[in-house]
């Protein structure tokens, strides 16, 4: 049996690219292991707290907090995952501030990644699998506004952080374009799952 975790994070409650794409993704997934669990967080509908110093403080010092507390059961269920489905819309440009909560919960060291004494990083999350699905306005792709694309780097970089090199991307663009491309661009990404998702 394997394990997927499933991460939302778009502000929308109906309507939103990601979920519908991610939903897609994670039942591609099922199809291949119906015996398979999955752990769902909506990000948006029920957000973390973003770092306080309190928590910081304890993060750093091994104190018994409440954001300690939160922050190992989430690292235990990435730890726990094989696939890691992340749905991040485009935001200005970035990912959502939801989305990067629970980054900063779940990267720690000693717990997800680890420095040598030569200054190098351990990622002690290898051996997943991560597929990143992406919703944008424009385009982002390619073209000149590629420089601008602050969230597939950005999470690609994050997660070989932490040791998940693994990383398939779906993309949904020109999300603003109108009603009927923006359906279309959702329909070739959903292709894109039947063909890469595996």
């Amino acid at each position: 049996m394997t394990t997927i975790l499933h991460l939302d994070s778009s502000a929308k409650p109906q309507g939103s690219a990601t979920k519908d794409l991610t939903r897609a993704t994670v039942e591609k997934l099922q199809q291949a292991d119906p015996d398979s669990k999955v752990i769902y967080h909506d990000l948006a509908a029920n957000p973390l707290p973003h770092l306080s110093p309190e928590t910081l403080a304890a993060l750093f010092t091994g104190q018994d907090h409440a954001g300690v507390q939160l922050s190992d059961k989430l690292v235990d269920e990435l730890l726990a995952a094989d696939t890691i489905v992340i749905g991040a819309p485009m935001y200005n440009f970035g990912i959502p501030s939801q989305l990067k909560a629970w980054i900063d919960h779940v990267w720690r060291a000693g717990k997800t990644f680890k420095y040598t004494a030569e200054g190098t990083v351990n990622g002690l999350a290898a051996g997943k699998k991560a597929i990143i699905v992406v919703s944008t306005g424009g385009i982002y792709a390619e073209g000149p506004m590629v420089p601008f694309d602050h969230v597939t780097p950005y999470l690609k970089q994050a997660l070989g952080f932490i040791g998940i090199t693994d990383v398939t991307v779906i993309r949904a663009e020109k999300q603003a374009f109108g009603a009927e491309i923006a359906a279309q661009e959702i329909q070739t990404a959903k292709q894109e799952i039947e063909t890469k998702v595996a």
